[in-house]
């Protein structure tokens, strides 16, 4: 069974028996077939193109490139990468029960799709507990970008680990009318390995990071939104403490879809490797097919939920798929902080009224100056928007389309 557990074995696959014409009691009408396959594409299409943009929205703006970004990156990568590579084949194995690809595909089908999924929830893992560091304990440092690399590169060779056995048991066998893709199990009679490391890549790759998550978030939610923003409290104070809700409640999402998209995908194979007889009936593809591509699906989830609660990420995507506003969608990728922003606005209104002033002494000259400045120039207005206070001052009158903060 593909991805993650191929436990198809060479003289008994998917329940099939006998030769001939009904050697494969899984046969589909083309009708069901091309529905399943459009379902299967649209994942790939989806998948593959949102979180290709999620990394160039990254990598290709400096602004982008914090701690959790990397992280995302990873995120991104490890999901296009089976969205790519495994999902197609997948479901071409699962329709047909016939191995088209070779011996080096089916170890690398068997291998990859356990490493992606372990870099993915070992991602979102690092992510929570960056977190968590960043607002239970604020003081201590936090990961550089140096350190951020060695982390996900110690995931990765971790993963790898993980996968091997599924690649270095993998093997191909022909049958009477059919090819097969399986992992030939050692077989020990004091301990049966297939079962024992079904049960710990379970444990592993979704368990216990699900739960190290949980607690995670549980804390920071409850120290974010359990008390209310008190009422003195500077507006940069007020910014950062959304701006934390917003990243937190994000990741929630992500974790509460993966692990719904997930755990009807270990259930099933976990029920296969300890109740076989469940599995013989004709039904069961179908469920298979529903359970893969629930699972598959995650791949492609990310990238909506970072459009729909990230103002930059949704400037991002804008500014690819949206040509009549790629400049809006550059700025807010490129926004300064609150910090900047505050400090550019007082130094423009601090430049305003040093301006006015200097009209109200000099008028010639300030009418000057004003005739030498460009009409596109931003922060320029004509003279027929100064108007008296009453104090021998002139002041700008409000513009729609002057900058507030």
């Amino acid at each position: 069974m593909d991805p993650l557990y191929n436990s198809t074995d060479a003289n008994d696959t998917n329940g099939t028996n006998g030769g001939g014409d009904d050697f494969n009691q899984f046969v589909q009408p083309v009708w069901q077939i091309t529905l399943w396959a459009v379902a299967y594409c649209s994942i790939v299409a989806v998948s593959v193109v949102g979180n290709v943009v999620v990394i160039w929205i990254i990598l290709a703006h400096k602004r982008m490139r914090t701690v959790t970004n990397y992280f995302l990156v990873n995120l991104a990568f490890a999901e296009a990468g089976m969205s790519a590579f495994n999902t197609v084949i997948n479901f071409a194995y699962a329709v047909h029960n016939e191995w088209y690809f070779g011996l080096v595909y089916c170890r690398f089908h068997n291998f990859f799709p356990i490493a992606a999924i372990f870099a993915s929830i070992y991602s979102m893992t690092a992510i929570a507990l960056d977190r968590y560091m960043a607002i239970i304990h604020p003081l201590q440092q936090r990961l550089t970008s140096t350190e951020t690399r060695v982390v996900i590169s110690v995931i990765w060779i971790l993963a790898l680990l993980l996968a091997f056995p599924q690649y270095y048991y993998s093997s191909t066998a022909v049958l009477p009318g059919r090819t097969v893709c399986y992992i030939d199990w050692p077989e020990y009679t004091t301990v049966d390995f297939k079962k024992i490391y079904y049960v710990c890549v379970t444990l592993l790759i979704y368990f216990l990071p699900l739960c190290i998550m949980g607690c995670a978030y549980t804390t920071v939610g409850v120290t974010l939104w359990a008390s209310e923003i008190p009422g003195d409290s500077s507006e940069r104070y007020k910014e950062q403490l959304i701006a934390k809700r917003k990243v937190v409640k994000m990741m929630i999402v992500v974790v509460c879809t993966f692990a719904v998209c997930w755990l009807p995908y270990h259930v099933y194979f976990l029920l296969h490797q300890f109740f076989p007889d469940l599995f013989e009936q004709r039904y069961i593809q179908q469920v298979y097919l529903a359970v893969m591509w629930l699972a598959m699906s995650s791949t492609m989830y990310n990238p909506i939920i970072y459009y729909c609660l990230n103002s930059r990420f949704r400037a991002g995507f804008q500014q690819v798929f949206c040509c009549c506003a790629p400049t809006v969608g550059k700025e807010e990728l490129e926004l300064k902080s609150p910090r900047y922003l505050h400090t550019q606005v007082s130094i423009y209104r601090a430049s305003r009224v040093e301006t006015a002033v200097s009209t109200a002494i000099h008028p010639a000259a300030g009418e000057h100056k004003s005739a030498e400045l460009p009409s596109c120039y931003p922060h320029s207005r004509p003279l027929s928007e100064v108007t008296s206070n009453g104090s021998g001052l002139e002041t700008f009158a409000k513009s729609p389309n002057s900058l507030s903060q």
